[in-house]
């Protein structure tokens, strides 16, 4: 079996370089690299940050005009007979947003990037909420109705913007269904090894991987997933609708009293975050660059804004007028980064352990420094293990919910291809199946990174089928703005915005 593994890896050792080259390009050429400030930017960090800025200029930064709106649209509880409730699109669409990367993102651009990172990381979150806003109105004015639900995102409105034909909803459907399979198995250990984590912080002693906890824990994980899943989108929303804030709360709340307890290195914090980003040192030295790329490369890949990838919930919302569920998810764009990343920035950067315990900072991997970091902001022991475990707590509950995510997206996007119950089914067994095998190769103690990292070419590649399709149906979504704001959210169809919509041809 270890041969096996082996050989796979071996063969698919191309899919690294081949990521990279996607999302370095053209930064991997000397000649675009030796232009001045420009040759920092790699084509996929100026498409994202350019839409994001061009979409927040079209709207009229909706993204702070109708923000309040926003929150009092997820604070009105609402029934939906068809679909999802508003409410429970933005917490599943949490759901995917707010995951490790939430953590090991944020550390790995202020370890490469400096502190000024985290400042571009707010900037670049701030204009991907109206890249967030934009996709999501798309995807409400082309959703389908499929018996109680709705479906639609990415593969809906692209088919449908691209002359509605069958092969490109296929094709995006396809590159999604790919994109998430390649990131279960990741996700699925991350549970169980957070489980695992847990227990040795609780007993105070090493827990091998191959340990009968694990293998039971991986039991439990798969088992409650195909369980969740199979019940159908209503089903997982009720979990990530309890999850979410949970998790959310739990973690804010833990970082916070660890910034109280460390209240006098605030100062440092924010002079650490805009010195980084400002100073004229940096500007000349070209470390401005480094922090302005990884802010905006690591933001908008944990908000996702324009990647598509969360259009799915959108259009599961059973929404008044398709603008409000654009609103709410530039919120959800605002929860991941300005509020779940900086906490992470704050334990990060208030430690500053890249100065304190140089020696260990520079070989520890994204999660040990982390832990590092958390390490220096509680010297009490007793006070160090409760953090520990709550954001280890945290941790899981982020990659668990990402799971489900993952699978229940695959499957309405899959809803482009086929309606049929058995081919929907078997692709959440394929989506179960491809999770079971990674936790149980990781509990092995065999590595498969090569086979992980299509995850990171699958995302670059549905960013660059994403974000055209965005401009093509910027249309769309600026007369349904307008319309939006001159009736203040009143009735909409879809002949208003020149489109043929069963799901829009009566009056909401």
């Amino acid at each position: 079996m270890k041969e096996l593994f082996e050989s796979v890896n071996s063969i698919l050792t191309f899919v690294g370089p081949l990521s990279d080259f996607f999302w370095d390009f053209p930064t991997n050429f000397a000649f675009y690299k030796a232009i001045p400030i420009l040759g920092n930017f790699s084509l996929a960090v100026i498409v994202l940050f350019g839409a994001g800025i061009y979409f927040s200029l079209r709207l009229g930064f909706i993204q702070v005009t109708h923000f309040a709106s926003g929150i009092r649209m997820m604070v009105h509880r609402r029934t939906a007979e068809t679909g999802i409730s508003p409410l429970a699109a933005f917490f599943l669409s949490s759901a995917m947003r707010v995951g490790p990367g939430n953590i090991l993102g944020v550390t790995g651009a202020i370890s490469v990037g400096g502190p000024g990172a985290l400042f571009w990381m707010w900037v670049s979150a701030f204009f991907g909420m109206a890249i967030a806003y934009t996709e999501a109105t798309l995807a409400q004015l082309f959703k389908e109705q499929k018996d109680r639900e709705f479906v639609g995102g990415l593969p809906f409105y692209g088919r449908r913007l691209l002359g509605n034909r069958v092969w490109v909803g296929v094709l995006l459907s396809c590159v999604y269904i790919f994109y998430a399979l390649m990131c279960l198995p990741a996700q699925g250990f991350n549970v169980v090894s957070s489980v695992g984590a847990m227990a040795e912080i609780l007993t105070g002693a090493k827990i091998a991987t191959t340990s009968s906890l694990y293998w039971l824990t991986a039991a439990v994980v798969i088992f409650a997933t195909g369980l969740i899943v199979f019940g159908g989108i209503r089903k997982v929303t009720r979990v990530t609708d309890r999850m979410v804030p949970v998790m959310a709360v739990v973690y804010c709340a833990t970082v916070v009293a660890l910034i109280v307890a460390n209240v006098d290195s605030i100062p440092y914090f924010f002079g650490a975050v805009f010195r980084g980003a400002f100073t004229p040192e940096a500007v000349f030295g070209g470390a401005i660059g480094t922090a302005l790329v990884q802010g905006v490369k690591r933001g908008l890949m944990s908000n996702e804004a324009g990647q598509g990838t969360i259009t799915m919930a959108a259009a599961a919302a059973d929404a008044k007028h398709p603008c409000e569920q654009g609103i709410v998810a530039a919120l959800g764009v605002f929860l991941d980064t300005h509020v779940i990343c900086t906490m992470t920035g704050f334990v990060v950067v208030m430690a500053h352990a890249w100065t304190t315990q140089a020696a260990v900072w520079d070989k520890a991997g994204k999660l040990p420094k982390f832990l590092l970091s958390v390490q220096q902001l509680t010297p009490v022991v007793s006070f160090h293990t409760i953090v520990l475990f709550l954001l280890t707590l945290c941790f899981c509950l982020f990659a668990y919910t990402c799971l489900l995510g993952m699978i229940s997206f695959s499957e309405i996007a899959a809803n482009r291809i086929s309606q049929k119950q058995s081919f929907l089914n078997g692709v959440r067994l394929v989506g179960l199946f491809v999770a079971a095998f990674g936790i149980l190769v990781n509990i092995a103690g065999f590595d498969l990174g090569n086979l992980w990292a299509f995850s990171d070419l699958a995302n670059i590649i549905i960013v660059y089928f994403n974000v055209p399709l965005l401009f093509l149906g910027a249309r769309y979504v600026l007369q349904a703005t307008e319309h939006y704001r001159r009736t203040d959210g009143a009735s909409f169809t879809g002949d208003l915005v020149g489109i043929q919509s069963d799901c829009w041809n009566h009056k909401h």
